[in-house]
């Protein structure tokens, strides 16, 4: 099970962060992303982690302002959003994927196998 947390309304160039607990399975084996989704719009990747946490990709529109991290002792997936924008403004959700090996690399929603529910964020003045 996943869930995501931290959602909330900021405004423009303000940071959030979202966490997403995982239970029911062992955190390490799984390659981890966000995808987000807004309203008349196609759910999109927006950040990926890998199993061991060393190989990280992001979505060209939240490349240098988004961090994704995984703590795997705590079994949490992280999104540190900064400088954020109305356009990053969705409903954002955390996914996970089992059986892979740790250069794997997803960027499709279609990859994941394990999705939470999402946390909306909003971004406004």
């Amino acid at each position: 099970q996943l869930q995501a947390s931290g959602g909330g309304l900021v405004q423009p160039g303000g940071s959030l962060r979202l966490s997403c607990e995982a239970s029911g399975g062992t955190f390490r084996n799984y390659a981890m992303g966000w995808f987000r989704q807004a309203p008349r719009k196609e759910r999109e990747f927006v950040a990926f982690i890998s199993r061991n946490g060393r190989i990280t990709t992001y979505s060209d529109s939240v490349k240098g302002r988004f961090t994704i991290s995984k703590d795997n002792a705590q079994s949490t997936l992280y999104l540190q959003m900064n400088s954020l924008k109305p356009e990053d403004a969705a409903v954002y959700y955390c996914a996970a994927r089992s059986g892979v090996i740790s250069s794997t690399i997803i960027r499709s929603a279609n990859d994941m196998n394990y999705w939470g529910k999402g946390t909306q964020v909003t971004v406004s003045s």
